[in-house]
């Protein structure tokens, strides 16, 4: 029996698969797909570690395999070098994003989660400040103009580094300095780095979702899914269940209810086991604005590849974020 792309990618993107043949994948299409989207390491662990192959072809097992090992070592250098490039710092608060705060808080293993770059929320004063230390370890600002919002990236050569500030625009910047205060230290990177807290996490993932209409790697959903479900597999900062009523209130005043209805819709369409937990934190939209979102993200952005039309667009993005 045929097995679809979706059902491929929901089996090889859990931390608890059913056993199961998968010989009738569509592998030809999955395996270079999964790569583009950072999905190859889970992938390669559960057909290799869980799955007993599967009956996949060997030819894919091979090349996700090196996906996974690739992804090990590159994950290690990274964190390790930034480790020592912040361990003195002394006297920040400087929170750490995205990959780099998830391979070890929300994966079972920290080659799971590929870390292609390394990203901080600064405060708008320690921006300069922090990339003329890191000046001093190598790290030079990139020759273009800062991409996905960065207020600055910087780079040695193998790490990019993008350092955000006013993430949420400058009349907001009572409710940037609110996760400064709620965010935990990560003392394994030294006295300077936290974390943000799970339900301004959450936001953050989603305010970045919206910020790139949602042309993001679907890794991006496995990372809202674990922070959702209370990262289950851990038992770090994110392993809680999150306060609902807090994460509606917050995005209310981020003016960011409509990017969580798309982002969360997204999450519950991709993994039908999480519509229990996703739903009570929908928010209460308009239904006129829910048939909207749904056309025009969540729909489209269920599917593997159907989003380049809405790409680059204003509207959308206005649309999300409510400006």
């Amino acid at each position: 029996m045929a097995i679809s792309l979706i059902d491929t990618f929901r089996l090889l993107a859990s931390f608890d698969p059913p056993r199961r043949s998968l010989r009738g994948a569509p592998w030809e299409e999955y395996v270079d797909w999964a790569i583009a989207q950072g999905l190859a390491p889970l992938a390669s662990y559960n057909l290799e570690y869980r799955l007993g192959g599967a009956d996949a072809p060997e030819w894919a097992r091979d090349r996700l395999l090196s996906i996974y090992q690739g992804s090990l070592n590159d994950n290690v250098m990274k964190l390790v070098n930034f480790k020592r490039t912040v361990d003195d710092l002394e006297g920040r608060r400087l929170l750490l994003l995205g990959g780099a705060a998830f391979a070890d808080t929300l994966y079972p293993h920290v080659a799971f989660r590929p870390v292609l770059e390394i990203q901080m929320l600064l405060r708008r004063m320690d921006v300069e400040a922090f990339a003329g230390y890191l000046s001093q370890h190598e790290f030079r600002p990139e020759p273009d103009e800062p991409a996905h919002g960065a207020a600055r990236v910087v780079s040695d050569g193998r790490t990019p580094i993008f350092l955000y500030a006013d993430v949420l625009g400058p009349e907001r910047r009572d409710e940037v300095q609110g996760i400064f205060e709620r965010a935990k230290p990560m003392r394994m990177y030294g006295s300077s780095i936290f974390r943000p807290d799970l339900e301004d996490m959450v936001l953050l993932v989603v305010l970045q979702h919206a910020r790139e209409g949602y042309q993001v790697p679907w890794l991006s959903f496995v990372d809202l899914r674990e922070l959702v479900m209370g990262a289950k597999s851990m038992g770090g900062l994110y392993s809680r269940p999150m306060d609902v009523a807090l994460l509606l209130e917050r995005a209310k005043a981020w003016r960011l209810e409509r990017s969580l209805y798309a982002s969360l819709s997204l999450v519950a369409r991709l993994f039908p086991e999480t519509a229990g937990t996703v739903t009570p934190a929908l928010p209460t939209l308009r239904r006129a604005t829910r048939e909207l979102l749904d056309r025009l993200v969540v729909n489209p952005a269920s599917e593997p590849g159907q989003m380049s039309h809405v790409r680059g667009s204003d509207r959308l993005r206005r649309l999300l974020t409510g400006r």
